[in-house]
């Protein structure tokens, strides 16, 4: 490339404010007659040119020709030249005082090959590094988006820009100029409530998307230097969320049956910049979505446990608000369950870690009494019990969902994180319906992690009419049933959740109203009734033993277990069925009144495992879809 027949200069279009670079001596002139003794070679591009305006500016080329001991040297080799054959080009015409302009565009390739050519004042004063430091300072370094625009050009420039502190000053440009911006705008729209005397600032900061341009190492420095100069964590989050959301948006969803690798390192190394970026800059603004998102992404792209972990915590703190398409997160490792449920294991294991903390403190009750009911830390654990016993029924369908991870989940829950288990009796029998291989010492095991009494009506009436239920629970059920009729009776006939208590019409004091107290012989009919039933549940339960008992001699005698476990259920069927009888009997005591709503259990235990139950009574109905 012949640069010295070319005559044409650079237009300058920027602002007046912006320096003219132009040398006042034109080397072009002098040596306008005179053909080029040199070729200069930069990455594979020939550059044919003069020595004398060279050596006279850059010293790197000075000492190769004198090094060289060749005055008549032909060729010359540059390797390893930021900026490339671009930088080269600005940097060849600057040496015979073309006319150009220095921009945002070009400042950053101009800085490097001056320092990598050595332009410096010692060989000639104004030199390209004196000019070009001259533009960073009064021009880019004072200006935010200027700063952020050099920024971004600092691109493949590496080690040298690095060296000479570029990315340094832009990087600490950007995060002043974002604080007095921030602080400026603030004040210029500060407005005060007279009512309530609180201040209330608005703006916005249109910096957090043009930051998503920058390459990751360097979005990170910019940020951790906002956070030192005092940057809202408000701007800095919604900074995070939108860089994210750029830069990962082409990551797609890995599914079960997939494998083999489908994403690269930089997204991987994006992931794990972001998540690391809010646990040492504290931010806490982010969204729970976001941080469910941001979980997913760290799952799809197999980062570090440390970055999974840290997220996990984030979304422990604030478990409580979380939805159960939430929770839902698909596993990504085949031959295992369609969700990931050692993830949501971890994170409700933060949550309850949370919680206790929170006891342990002075402004919290621990030990969750009756005061500490309507403390907050309770009411979060009542939300998020609601929350996984709907998570629960949502994975109980899952073939390959093992029992062990099943019970691990239903275990990790305090007990008083359910004020019912109608929940959990729903995702237990779901659980039991899909998974029909189970032993029966495994249906025992994990029936046993409901507690009976916190059953309802209308789950304990669906329970007892259960065949998927081992007859061990059956029978409790049962029993819970019958004790909370005789507390019933006992306490003066106020039954709750929509028992006989239609017989007994009760005051709001409590106390039975007139209109029954000529009918204590009725009453005292029933409490004879209570005491004939708890007598015959007795005795069922002696015969329930004996039906075990002999189970197992037929088991020696080298009877099929089989025929055996039939024979047995069949005797256990006929004992609930007895049972259920005796049920009925205190029932038919309620009058026409009790007659229907007996008539509706039965109806509704039917439909109970169709999900179609459409009870309407004052009880709260159990639904089971």
């Amino acid at each position: 490339m012949g640069m010295g027949s070319d005559n044409a200069a650079f237009p300058f279009t920027t602002t007046t404010t912006s320096p003219r670079f132009c040398n006042p001596i034109s080397h072009r002139r002098i040596f306008s007659d005179v053909a080029e003794d040199v070729t200069v070679s930069v990455d594979g591009q020939s550059f044919l040119l003069h020595k004398f305006p060279l050596v006279s500016r850059c010293g790197r080329i000075r000492k190769m020709v004198v090094d060289s001991k060749d005055p008549d040297l032909l060729k010359l080799e540059l390797v390893n030249v930021p900026g490339g054959a671009f930088a080269f080009e600005l940097a060849a015409k600057f040496c015979y005082g073309s006319n150009f302009e220095i921009t945002t565009a070009n400042v950053a390739h101009l800085r490097c090959v001056a320092e990598y050519l050595e332009m410096k004042e010692d060989y000639q004063d104004e030199n390209l590094i004196f000019r070009t430091e001259t533009y960073l300072n009064e021009i880019v370094l004072k200006n935010l988006d200027k700063s952020l625009e050099v920024l971004c050009k600092c691109d493949g420039l590496d080690p040298i820009v690095e060296e000479i502190g570029l990315v340094e000053r832009c990087v600490d440009a950007i995060a002043m100029n974002a604080s007095k911006e921030q602080l400026v705008s603030g004040l210029a729209h500060l407005e005060c409530n007279v009512g309530s005397g609180k201040l209330h600032i608005h703006s916005q900061d249109w910096w957090i998307e043009d930051l998503s341009a920058l390459r990751i190492d360097h979005y990170r420095r910019v940020i951790t230097a906002m956070r030192r100069n005092g940057v809202r964590p408000e701007s800095i989050g919604s900074s995070i969320a939108h860089y994210a959301q750029i830069s990962l948006k082409g990551v797609e969803r890995r599914h079960v049956w997939d494998s083999g690798p489908f994403v690269g390192d930089d997204q991987r190394m994006i992931v794990e910049t972001l998540i690391d970026l809010l646990a040492t800059e504290n931010i806490t603004t982010v969204t729970l979505s976001f941080l469910f998102g941001m979980l997913r992404m760290a799952i799809e792209v197999d980062a570090s446990l440390d970055c999974r972990i840290e997220v996990e915590k984030r979304i422990g703190l604030q478990l409580e608000m979380a939805s159960l398409d939430d929770l839902l997160i698909p596993s990504t490792q085949t031959s295992d369950s369609m969700f990931d449920v050692d993830t949501v294991h971890r994170i409700l294991v933060n949550f309850l870690q949370r919680i206790d903390e929170d006891d342990s403190g002075e402004l919290s009750p621990c030990g969750y009494d009756s005061d500490g009911l309507k403390s907050p830390s309770h009411s979060s654990v009542l939300k998020v019990g609601r929350l996984m016993d709907g998570y629960l029924a949502e994975i109980a369908p899952d073939p390959y969902l093992k029992l062990q991870k099943f019970m691990a989940l239903i275990e990790l829950l305090p007990d008083y994180a359910r004020i019912v288990d109608d929940g959990l009796y729903r995702a237990i029998d779901i659980y039991l319906k899909a998974h029909p291989s189970l032993t029966e010492s495994e249906c025992k095991k994990l029936c046993k992690l409901i507690d009976c009494q916190k059953l309802s009506q209308d789950a304990s009436s669906h329970a007892a009419q259960n065949d998927r239920l081992p007859i061990q629970m059956v029978v409790r059920v049962l029993y819970f049933e019958q004790l909370r009729l005789k507390s019933s009776f006992s306490s003066g006939g106020c039954v709750g959740d929509g028992g006989v208590s239609q017989r007994f019409m009760c005051s709001s004091s409590g106390v039975p109203s007139s209109c029954v107290s000529p009918q204590r012989d009725n009453y005292a009919s029933l409490r004879r009734e209570n005491r004939e039933l708890k007598l015959e549940i007795s005795r069922m339960r002696v015969r329930l033993t004996e039906l075990e008992r002999e189970q197992g001699l037929m088991k020696q005698q080298g009877m099929r277990g089989g025929d055996g476990r039939v024979g047995g259920e069949m005797n256990g069927r006929a004992f609930l069925a007895s049972l259920s009888r005796g049920f009925g009997r205190i029932t038919m005591f309620g009058g026409p009144a009790a007659a229907e709503k007996k008539r509706r259990k039965k109806s509704g235990g039917s439909q109970w495992s169709e999900g179609k139950s459409r009870r309407r009574h004052k009880a709260a109905s159990f639904a089971y879809d």
